[in-house]
């Protein structure tokens, strides 16, 4: 079974993906439903990590956070915004899931 921790890091994961995709779609706070949308994502995504920071040592929640987010995010910039990365984008982000991964495979930090 899952800790709640993790389902907390999770949950702060999808609100902080909407949020910065809304954050994209509200063009510079000048379209008012996905301006206040992205603010509320974000508000959920900082409450959701301060729980998942309760038990999980900072660094590794952040590191999950920040580098699972970033690979999510630039799948969706690619898919509804028509973003594309270069290859040297690609093998970054690529480095940025080895080390989300490494952290969670072999770290004892993050056994709670």
């Amino acid at each position: 079974m899952i800790d709640k921790s993790y389902l907390y890091l999770m949950g702060a994961i999808v609100c902080e993906v909407f949020a910065t995709s809304c954050l994209k779609a509200c063009d510079g706070f000048t379209r008012w439903v996905p301006a206040a949308l992205s603010i509320a994502g974000y508000c959920c995504a900082f409450y959701l990590l301060s729980q998942t920071m309760r038990t999980i040592p900072t660094g590794l929640v952040y590191a999950i956070w920040s580098g699972v987010g970033i690979v999510l995010i630039s799948a969706i910039g690619f898919v509804f915004f028509k973003q594309s990365l270069d290859l040297p984008a690609i093998i970054g982000i690529a480095l940025i899931m080895l080390g989300v991964l490494v952290i969670n495979l072999f770290s004892r930090s993050t056994q709670i």
